[in-house]
């Protein structure tokens, strides 16, 4: 599974609805709104949770993905020493990381790409993408719109 920085991973593309995702990979395992009535969906072979946002006519808009099969520039993210993954980013121009702690995880978050490489004893265990937001502070979707 192909991590398209600012577009989405694999087929998966920014600003899809919910019927164009199911035509790409059926219905989901779990579909069930969060408390922001956020529509989410969950594929389990996937290891994937997608998040149609209310308040964007339910487009798709962030992305957690843990699957071992997710390749970002054709490397390996899941199951990574995080340092060894930032090299692979560094190595494209990918050098900002905010870093957070939580208990025995920590975050490192890049603005630019809008992403976060979560990681628990210093492996990467999760990765997350989101939309990115333009000069205008609104959505930069991918997806084409129908009319």
């Amino acid at each position: 599974m192909k991590i398209n920085l600012k577009n989405g991973i694999d087929k998966l593309i920014f600003g899809m609805k919910q019927k164009d995702v199911t035509a790409v990979y059926g219905k989901p395992d779990r579909n069930y709104k969060d408390e922001d009535d956020n529509v989410i969906f969950a594929y389990n072979a996937l290891k994937i949770r997608l998040t149609f946002y209310k308040d964007e006519e339910f487009k798709l808009g962030y992305m957690v993905a843990s699957s071992a099969a997710l390749e970002l520039f054709g490397n390996k993210v899941i199951g990574r020493n995080i340092n060894d993954v930032k090299k692979d980013m560094v190595a494209k121009g990918i050098t900002k990381f905010t870093q957070e702690e939580f208990d025995t995880f920590e975050n490192y978050f890049n603005e630019e790409n809008w992403i976060i490489l979560q990681t628990e004893f210093d492996e990467v265990v999760k990765f997350e993408i989101g939309a990115i937001i333009n000069q205008k502070d609104e959505f930069d979707w991918k997806f084409p719109a129908k009319k």
